[in-house]
């Protein structure tokens, strides 16, 4: 949205020094959060430098999650004091993280393949609500409210086991179910089922001692005997060291199984997780919590806030192993969420404490951040358009429309622009047209990521929209123009507001929510729509090959194969330069100073000719390319920004004060409108084909002669190892199965295979499990020289492009 600021009174609402000087205290939150990611990455570098090998580090977790952490519950179950728990706000946290778990639940199962539905669901479902409480949680909590709300910190010890014991085991049916579907026989009984996801929950330690630390409190009072407190304090008192230490080693190498792939699900789950389960906590305080005095509830709101941001917990990736579901997006997503959770709750207990604050100020800065934001983002989105009209995309589906999305962007950058300077002077007319400008453009900025969603859905059904383009671009245009026009012709301009998002104030709210709605419901629906059919399946890499074109350029491809019994000796690597051999036994040393040498009458260049017939065939594909994966990750990450938006213009609309957490989330929500043109430069700026191509070659013909006169470095033991056992094994039946021999030229010809087809192989022959795992094998091959690109132009990629084996 446009960031919708409140009016000067709503930010007043606590600006005096009593309301803010009492609820937390953020000296201690910087250390402690030092204190916390420096234990983390001293795992990480202990993990890195197999310092702790793999093995040991499921030792100590097997400590940390069945000794330390029970003993830590046990105690604090038995000395924990319900008289002064505040049940209202317990309510509201199972409230939200209920509604967190139904809506992902829901979503997943209904985008998600039936192969795999139920135990994606539970997972997923897991890691949206399942917080790390206890290493990383309750630290950042005793730093805040220690010296004001000490009694905060017991709530860690009975919102967890909650979680644990009440959402975990329906995660847990999920996943049971999707097992059973799974089976051929089907015989195992529901009841059996039940009771299998029972006994799951009951042999998890942590509920356990819950369980019987509650006992323990009513039959001993209150106190642990003397005999054994201090074997019970020196259980609890390590869980804290070793369990961030243990967090920091379970993230090596997690970020490298993060596939194409997995990127759409990754990032709806931190949102999930970061955006959506704070503010419903907060939101649920605001609503059920009546019982308390008004400050002690602003406090138990920001402190709910606060909770929600806390990170997944790494037990979850325990979970996917034990059900074989979706490792690589669980521990991944929970190293992203870790690093992504620190300066959310930094900036969120900062504003939270700020002694005073002048909503002039406030708002000055705000229209600060956006102008800077929208100069930055002008000369990006400049750049992407320049690129999209010499690379000629724009003529063609669906960059059509993304060339109206990236001029909706630019528009609205040069309307704020603008704004900064026609808001300080005394012209009515000057900021009407300035303001018309800003707000028909930003309208439109909210609309076009579901309309290319939609046009994505429209192309894969009837492949043209010759109909269908004109409505398309009106629509994009003319919806944000009316709104606007409606908004000037039936509202009030409020006089003294320098902010361009409330220059009409509750009524520009109120359009700003239906646009941002209207947009989030066509894009949402749009993205369920793909995701319901087969589509990604054709279109896995985003600079590959396109399913939509694949009648045409398969055509052309299999009138380049030559037939089996044609002439062999005609045959090479390269145009004319020497006559093939067959292939030997694929068996090299293992030696570590051999490198993979070529065969006998193959050459050691790549095709140089400019007529190189396959050369052309992948130029054609890159034409035809219409990059449908960057598309839809543009409108993912679009609609995640409406969002937010949506969110802020609801905690405006509904709250007459909203509080100080609301000007974080403006100022995210500003960044994100007028900061746009990032993301699309990201995604189309930086062309492949028509930058970072060129720029490579250009590179290698400045570096090449350095590079060939120094020895070639040892390989990595990963890569040596895949090359070794690939051409020992594997390499005679796959050259047997994909190679074949394709026409470079007129009278030449070369033994080549596509990259899509060597990843169909791995997936066949069980090399790999799923696409994303075969592109990281087929990488380290040509890394390894056992494969490598016709014209030595592309990294492994699986598309239609050209390979063929070094050795």
């Amino acid at each position: 949205m446009m960031e919708t600021p409140g009016s000067s009174s709503s930010l007043e609402m606590d600006s005096s020094p009593s309301s803010s000087t009492t609820t937390m205290s953020i000296d201690k939150l910087l250390p402690a959060l030092l204190e916390c990611f420096g234990i983390i990455l001293c795992g990480y570098v202990a993990g890195r430098t197999n310092i702790i090998t793999p093995t040991q580090a499921k030792g100590l977790g097997n400590f940390v999650s069945r000794f330390a952490l029970p003993a830590l519950l046990f105690k604090n179950m038995v000395l924990l004091d319900f008289g002064d728990v505040i049940w209202p706000f317990l309510w509201s946290i199972l409230i939200a993280k209920v509604c967190v778990f139904f809506i992902v639940c829901v979503l997943t199962l209904i985008v998600s393949s039936p192969d795999s539905r139920f135990s994606k669901a539970g997972i997923f479902s897991i890691f949206a609500t399942q917080s790390n409480d206890f290493a990383l949680g309750y630290p950042i909590v005793e730093a805040l409210y220690q010296s004001t709300y000490p009694e905060y910190l017991q709530y860690i010890y009975l919102v967890a086991p909650v979680s644990l014991m009440i959402l975990n085991p329906i995660g847990f049916a999920f996943c049971e179910i999707q097992k059973w579907k799974n089976r051929r026989d089907q015989q195992q009984s529901k009841l059996l089922i039940v009771g299998h996801v029972v006994l799951q929950v009951l042999k998890n330690p942590i509920v356990f001692m819950v369980v019987f630390g509650i006992a323990a409190h009513f039959v001993l009072h209150q106190k642990i005997p003397a005999f054994m407190a201090e074997f019970i304090d020196g259980l609890a008192n390590s869980f804290g060291g070793a369990a961030l230490f243990y967090l920091g080693l379970s993230m090596v190498g997690q970020l490298k199984k993060l596939t194409r792939s997995t990127v759409v699900t990754l990032i709806l789950l931190i949102t999930a997780k970061l955006l959506l389960m704070p503010l419903l906590c907060k939101d649920m305080v605001d609503l059920l919590d009546n019982t308390t005095s008004p400050m002690n509830h602003s406090s138990l709101s920001d402190y709910a806030f606060v909770y929600g941001v806390f990170p997944t917990a790494p037990s979850v990736a325990i979970y996917a192993v034990y059900y074989n579901a979706e490792l690589e997006v669980v521990t991944s997503g929970m190293v992203i969420s870790t690093f992504l959770s620190a300066p959310i709750m930094y900036v969120s207990a900062w504003l939270l404490t700020i002694h005073w604050m002048d909503p002039q100020l406030v708002m000055r800065s705000l229209e600060n951040v956006s102008f800077h934001i929208s100069i930055v983002s002008l000369v990006a989105l400049l750049w992407t358009i320049t690129v999209m009209f010499l690379s000629k995309k724009f003529k063609r589906l669906p960059h059509m429309f993304t060339l109206n999305l990236f001029l909706a962007q630019l528009l609205s950058c040069i309307g704020m622009i603008l704004w900064n300077f026609v808001v300080k002077e005394d012209n009515f007319i000057g900021q009407v047209l300035t303001f018309t400008l800003l707000c028909t453009s930003l309208y439109s900025t909210f609309i076009w990521p579901g309309l290319i969603a939609l046009s994505v859905v429209l192309i894969k059904k009837y492949e043209d929209l010759n109909g269908s383009r004109g409505f398309l671009v009106i629509a994009g245009w003319g919806i944000p123009s009316i709104v606007t026009a409606v908004m000037l012709i039936t509202g009030q301009k409020i006089p003294n507001i320098i902010d361009s998002s409330f220059f009409y104030g509750r009524l520009q709210i109120i359009c700003t929510t239906v646009v941002v709605s209207f947009g989030i419901l066509l894009g949402g629906g749009s993205l369920v729509c793909l995701s319901r059919g087969s589509w990604a399946q054709n279109d896995q890499d985003d600079d590959g090959y396109s399913a939509f074109d694949a009648p045409q350029v398969e055509a052309e491809h299999q009138s380049l194969i030559e037939p089996e019994n044609s002439i062999s000796d005609q045959a090479c690597l390269t145009c004319d330069c020497a006559p093939a051999s067959p292939m030997p036994d694929m068996i090299i040393s293992t030696n570590k100073n051999n490198n993979p040498t070529p065969l006998t009458g193959q050459c050691e260049d790549v095709c140089e000719s400019a007529d190189c017939l396959l050369a052309q065939m992948e130029e054609l594909q890159q034409v035809t390319d219409r990059q449908m994966a960057r598309h839809v990750l543009l409108c993912l990450l679009l609609t995640v920004c409406l969002l937010a938006n949506l969110s802020s213009c609801l905690w405006l609309l509904c709250n007459h004060s909203p509080g100080r957490l609301y000007l974080e989330l403006q100022f995210f929500c500003a960044i994100a409108n007028f900061g746009q043109g990032f993301i699309s430069f990201a995604l189309f700026g930086l062309d492949k084909h028509f930058i970072l191509l060129p720029l490579k070659r250009l590179f290698s013909q400045c570096c090449g002669k350095k590079k060939k006169e120094q020895p070639q470095p040892d390989l990595p033991d990963d890569i040596r190892t895949t090359c070794v056992q690939f051409n020992k094994y594997h390499m005679k039946m796959c050259f047997r199965d994909i190679v074949k021999k394709r026409r470079c030229g007129m009278k030449t010809r070369m033994d080549c295979f596509l990259g899509c087809e060597l990843v169909d192989w791995l997936l066949q022959v069980g090399l790999a499990l799923d696409r994303g795992e075969a592109v990281l094998y087929g990488t380290r091959l040509q890394q390894g020289g056992v494969l490598q690109h016709i014209k030595q132009k592309y990294s492994f990629e699986d598309s239609q492009l050209h390979y063929y084996f070094t050795t």
